[in-house]
């Protein structure tokens, strides 16, 4: 009887199983799967699974000793529904057993539901594709300095390799995101998910969930049907960790197993989940530095610092500031609605004399107001008065060495008197009285220098 019915396993056109013992060798499969491949027993039996089925799953099951469930399998054009089970013996896994059901051969009614079923699943990722895309590339990285066009030149190379991870780092407003995009424009994953986590912006006991996902009933208020997580939405394509600096170390310690082995399990599931997706992060931080404070783990550090991009501050390429301006100005003008045309040789001047801790983002947002200022007068171009609101910022060039007292003096008054009239918000009066300084003596002062007054 115990025959009767391996035979009919064997034979059944429907059903394809294969048996994989604990070191990864095939020990049976039957004749519906070897038809699929188009082999002989005496080829397959005894090989090593990997050998004959590359993407297989049965060693993820072996290794782990937790079942893979209801995954979609195509073999040579075959379609079927498969799920790979654990063969355990007193604790000890033996091997696994993986078997699929051919779609193309259920009943209409099931073929239908299957298929209406893919269709959903196909449109769901394409909102996915949409809402979880790259939008800057390369050409948004605006600059001819030396300093940023070698990052580029680095950052398009390791865009080619696509498996290798990214380590972004920076001062604030440098553009790491922007080159986090553009790698992955320029990489072959682009046509797939381009998801962005801010590792900062998340609570802690939030983070996992919502980088691993969640099965149902993980936790009260779980979803029905359970949720994917950023990890899973960006299979095929690149997840960036913004600021993985601030990553708590029990979420460290669970980052690094996924860049190990490269799969993981929602929470509240026993199902591992395979994923195939590069890993870009971007901190501000010291990451080395704080590695020998164990404040970062050190084996996460190395394990995403496989190719490092150090992008450079605005301040070590001043000469970019003007392409940039020309740049910021029409998408200023289209999100304001304004209509200022550029910026005069004047106001460029003190924008390169400014030390721009803030960096592009922080120039992004000086033209802003700069250019809402200059519509508000009709005023087709942005004239250094327009940049009073930065009173002390406007970072005035020191006296050459080798210039007079008297000139070094003067400097340092008007960058004095500057600050003061900034942190006063522009009021006169209490700025005379802060410097000890007469009212009248004060407006000699401002006309002299020519500092802004906030009118």
């Amino acid at each position: 009887m115990e025959l009767e019915w391996l035979n009919l396993l064997m034979d059944n056109p429907d059903f394809a199983f294969i048996f994989v013992d604990y070191t990864g060798k095939i020990a049976f499969i039957n004749r519906t799967y070897l038809n699929i491949l188009g082999m002989r027993q005496e080829d397959v039996v005894g090989k090593n699974v990997i050998d004959i089925l590359p993407e297989t799953r049965t060693l993820t099951v072996i290794r782990t000793g937790k079942a893979i469930i209801g995954y979609n399998w195509t073999v040579n054009g075959y379609k079927m529904i498969v799920s790979s089970l654990p063969l355990v013996k007193n604790g000890k896994v033996l091997g696994c057993f993986a078997y699929g059901l051919f779609l193309d051969r259920w009943d209409e009614r099931a073929k239908d539901m299957a298929e209406n079923l893919i269709r959903e699943l196909n449109m769901y990722k394409s909102e996915i594709r949409n809402l979880h895309s790259a939008r800057y590339t390369f050409n948004d990285i605006i600059g001819n300095s030396r300093a940023i066009q070698n990052v580029k030149f680095l950052a398009q190379q390791v865009a080619l390799r696509s498996t290798t991870t990214v380590l972004i780092t920076g001062e604030s407003g440098t553009g790491k995101e922007l080159f986090a995009h553009a790698i992955h424009n320029w990489s072959s994953r682009s046509s797939m998910p381009f998801v962005r986590v801010n590792c900062a912006a998340i609570p802690e006991n939030l983070l996992e969930s919502e980088l691993f996902g969640y099965a149902e009933g993980a936790f009260t208020g779980a979803r029905k049907g359970g949720h994917p997580g950023k990890f899973e939405l960006a299979n095929g394509g690149t997840i960036f960790l913004d600021e993985i600096a601030e990553m708590s170390p029990t979420m460290q310690s669970k980052l690094l197993v996924v860049l190990q082995e490269k799969e993981f399990e929602r929470l509240g599931s026993s199902h591992p989940i395979q994923i195939n997706v590069r890993v870009i992060a971007a901190t501000n931080r010291n990451l080395k530095e704080m590695v020998e404070q164990n404040r970062f783990r050190g084996d996460l550090y190395y394990r995403l610092n496989v190719f490092r991009l150090e992008i450079p501050p605005l301040r070590e390429r001043l000469e970019d500031i003007p392409a940039i301006v020309k740049a910021l100005i029409p998408k200023l003008n289209t999100c304001r609605r304004t209509t200022v045309v550029g910026v005069a040789d004047e106001t460029l001047e003190l924008l390169q004399k400014y030390s721009w801790p803030g960096n592009v983002r922080e120039l992004e947002n000086v033209l802003e107001s700069a250019i809402i200022l200059a519509d508000m007068e009709g005023a087709r171009n942005i004239i250094p008065k327009h940049l009073a609101f930065m009173g002390s910022k406007l970072d005035y060039e020191y006296s050459p060495v080798g210039a007079s007292l008297k000139k070094a003096v003067e400097e340092f008054e008007k960058r004095y008197i500057a600050r003061v009239m900034q942190d006063c918000s522009f009021d006169k009066k209490k700025a005379a009285e802060i410097l000890n300084m007469d009212l009248s003596w004060l407006y000699k002062k401002l006309k002299k220098y020519g500092i802004p007054t906030g009118k």
